[in-house]
């Protein structure tokens, strides 16, 4: 709900009224805000039992995994009350501190959710590209380092969304959780501090990492694809992980551009350069639906992440079973299966070269 507002004197008057106001809207979405809440409350959950329990945090993947769930569980806890928030037809009943806080929590997600996994792409390209000069920069305490820089960068740039969020008063009564309304004094400002929040989600929060993700994934098939033709006995393996690589930024992007899209759409109409009410109410009304889709990524990482590996798969059937963390040797993770398969890579580039110095010798 966007659109131009004027200031009354029993509320706020709406130039477009309530847009986007529809019963599927109220009974659709709370089903699927309860099925993702379900779902990924479940898989995050697993997710940080099976790595604190049996894989430890030993490798810098499974710090960069843990910290990505955390993250996911930190935001799924709003869930119930957005649910709620929509099921009463936009009617906030939580209070001024919880809309604020709930809605600093969304944005604090999407940043430390969409930084960790940048994270992770830049550990598997250094990982399997250049996993010796990388061995000083990949330890477990500069991931922890990292962890820290995301968590505190993120809590800045989710600070913002959450002051110019408030529970506001409609003349139908209705009381919304939303976005600060301008007001003759501070209508100049307080435009130019929601378009930066909303450049920033948009720049920060999805273009520039996922330039980075698929930069990294490219390059990271590049190498496995050279490597393979010296090795042919490991191309299963370079299947697998090329798999899981192309699964991890297809979620990404199914996710989540939907709604960055309708998030163009809208700091569109914030500019005023989209007025129509016909427009506005076609924003308002898909915008709901895109957000389900965005937090569903929240579900999609557990799979993405954890899920894929053999070990993995392994370690969470101990935990469902209650088994004790016997000293059975060392557990393979996500990332040490990378490494290994890096190594062969790089043995295998360095082959390639050898050969291409020995000829030109030659």
């Amino acid at each position: 709900m966007q659109n131009t507002t004027a200031a009354a004197t029993e509320g706020i008057a709406l130039k477009c009224g309530i847009t986007g106001s529809y019963e599927f809207i109220f009974t659709l979405v709370p089903i699927v805000y309860g099925c993702n809440f379900v779902i990924g409350i479940v898989g995050n959950s697993m997710v940080v039992a099976v790595i604190y329990c049996y894989m430890k945090l030993k490798t810098v993947a499974n710090i960069f995994v843990l910290n990505l769930a955390i993250s996911d569980l930190t935001f799924l806890i709003t869930l119930p009350m957005w649910a709620t928030f929509t099921a009463t037809g936009y009617t906030w009943p939580f209070g001024g501190f919880l809309c604020k806080a709930s809605g600093g929590l969304v944005m604090f997600n999407l940043y430390t959710s969409i930084f960790f996994l940048t994270a992770l792409s830049i550990d598997r390209y250094l990982a399997i590209v250049h996993p010796m000069r990388s061995r000083r920069l990949r330890t477990v305490m500069y991931a922890r380092i990292t962890c820290v820089l995301i968590w505190l960068f993120a809590f800045m740039l989710s600070v913002p969304s959450a002051l110019t969020r408030d529970v506001h008063k409609f003349t139908n009564y209705t009381k919304v959780c939303g976005i600060l309304h301008p007001t003759l004094e501070n209508a100049v400002s307080l435009k130019k501090v929601l378009l930066a929040i909303s450049l920033m989600k948009s720049l920060l929060g999805f273009l520039i990492p996922f330039i980075i993700i698929i930069t990294c994934y490219c390059l990271i098939g590049r190498a496995l694809v050279g490597a393979r033709h010296i090795q042919k006995s490991s191309r299963s393996r370079d299947d697998e992980v090329l798999r899981m690589l192309a699964a991890a930024v297809l979620a990404f992007f199914l996710c989540w551009v939907p709604h960055q899209v309708f998030h163009l759409m809208q700091m569109l109409s914030q500019l005023k350069l989209v007025e129509s009410c016909a427009i506005l109410d076609i924003i308002d009304t898909a915008m709901p639906f895109t957000i389900c889709i965005a937090y569903f990524n929240s579900c999609v990482n557990p799979i993405v992440y954890g899920f894929v590996g053999h070990n993995f798969r392994k370690n969470l059937l101990r935990l469902l079973r209650c088994s004790p963390n016997a000293a059975t040797g060392p557990h393979l993770s996500i990332s040490s299966k990378m490494s290994a398969l890096s190594f062969r890579a790089s043995e295998a580039l360095s082959l390639t070269a050898k050969g291409k110095a020995s000829s030109d010798v030659k």
